[in-house]
């Protein structure tokens, strides 16, 4: 009966032994790891704030290209580029008149805009007529055509200082034809920039 008691007691300790190594093999699901992440500050940003970042162009602006360009040519090439591109305008006038039409001022309104961006520039304004009348008259009459154009130009903003006038009389026609055409293209007062 001992010898039994002790067989039975041999055999639940081995059960135990068995089954406590049996509990060591068995893996026991670890936490994974805590990374920690550090913290980062943001400012505050009020509500209804639009945040306007300014770049750096990276380009000449235009107006600084023209300059540049301007600054390079003749007087006889920046006249000639000014008269394609409409930047200064003559001013023509009617039959034995010195008033400006409408339309001259309009001319003279787009030559005073251009001159007010361009402050480098001078202007020296001609006056002309057609080869009606004697050539006293004529030179008179282009003067108060080239005085008429200027006035209304320092009424537009441009000093004086920055005009002369001369005039040509029937002197210098544009057009050298003997009909109304010729002749209304003759009677102006034109403007040449100057530096």
């Amino acid at each position: 009966m001992k010898k039994n008691h002790l067989e039975i007691s041999l055999a639940i300790l081995a059960v135990i032994l068995l089954s406590s190594i049996g509990c060591k093999s068995r893996t026991v699901d670890e936490p994974p790891p805590v990374i920690e992440t550090p913290e980062v500050y943001e400012e505050p940003v009020e509500p209804d704030t639009v945040v306007i970042v300014e770049e750096e162009p990276d380009f000449v602006p235009e107006q600084e290209v023209e300059v540049e360009q301007l600054d390079r040519l003749s007087l006889a090439e920046l006249n000639s580029r000014a008269a394609e591109r409409g930047w200064i305008r003559d001013a023509y006038f009617a039959f034995d008149a010195y008033t400006l039409t409408t339309e001259s001022q309009d001319n003279l309104a787009l030559s005073a805009a251009w001159l007010k961006s361009h402050p480098e520039y001078r202007l020296r304004i001609e006056g002309h007529a057609d080869e009606r009348g004697t050539q006293q008259y004529n030179l008179a009459l282009g003067e108060r055509r080239a005085q008429s154009a200027k006035e209304y130009l320092m009424a537009l903003g441009i000093p004086a200082s920055r005009m002369r006038t001369i005039s040509y009389g029937e002197e210098r026609p544009f057009d050298t034809g003997s009909n109304e055409s010729a002749w209304a293209r003759n009677r102006r007062a034109h403007l040449v920039l100057e530096r």
